[in-house]
């Protein structure tokens, strides 16, 4: 891992190719914001780490670090954050990508009062948008990137959130296919400033039975 953690970020992105296939390289992005993503149970999505469905069946916590150490933003900035999944079904057979798996606005850096690891989590003061979908990958369908982009929100008067009757607000199944992260920010003048990834390996069954 590389002692620059805006080029690990980088590398690690294009490893997995989450750069270009979630984000264009003609996005430019440049990471400003460090932030994990910590379920319940303690397991963390690291970069590229591999995971479980188990592991990652309730709806996690946030935890944000500005990447040049102290907040370079207002303290009051804002963030949304999506998961999708972009090898759905599969990787090699992308046909609903992206599947919207979460996206929650207002999100806020919490004031640092104690030690705790809960006293990092984000502030959470809007209900999710999406509702928490957690992966659930068809069988035999290979390795999942699990990615999360999180957005900083405009500066406005008013709180940002997604204007009712908007497609994110779809949380069926089939609303949720096919969505696109990046025209969703430039439609509501959101900045990328993080993403973060875990992968999940399907179940293999034997189908020749």
């Amino acid at each position: 891992m590389s002692a620059d953690p805006l080029t690990a970020i980088i590398t690690a992105l294009q490893k997995e190719q989450i750069i270009p296939d979630v984000v264009p390289v003609s996005h430019a992005f440049t990471p400003s914001v460090l932030f994990s993503v910590v379920y319940p149970n303690g397991a963390e999505a690291n970069l590229g780490n591999e995971m479980t469905v188990e592991e990652t069946q309730d709806e996690p916590e946030i935890r944000l670090a500005a990447l040049n150490g102290p907040w370079d933003d207002a303290p009051e900035a804002s963030y949304t954050l999506a998961m999708l999944d972009p090898d759905a079904p599969y990787r090699t057979d992308a046909i609903y990508r992206s599947f919207r798996h979460w996206v929650i606005t207002g999100l806020k850096a919490p004031a640092v009062t104690s030690n705790s690891a809960e006293a990092l989590n984000a502030l959470k003061t809007h209900p999710s948008t999406t509702p928490y979908r957690p992966p659930g990958p068809r069988p035999n369908s290979g390795i999942h990137r699990y990615t999360f982009l999180l957005f900083q929100e405009p500066a406005t008067a008013e709180p940002f959130t997604v204007p009712q009757g908007a497609p994110e607000y779809g949380a069926a199944l089939e609303e949720r296919r096919s969505w696109n992260p990046v025209a969703f920010a430039e439609k509501h003048g959101l900045k990328l400033v993080g993403v973060n990834y875990f992968l999940v390996r399907s179940a293999e069954v034997d189908t020749t039975q």
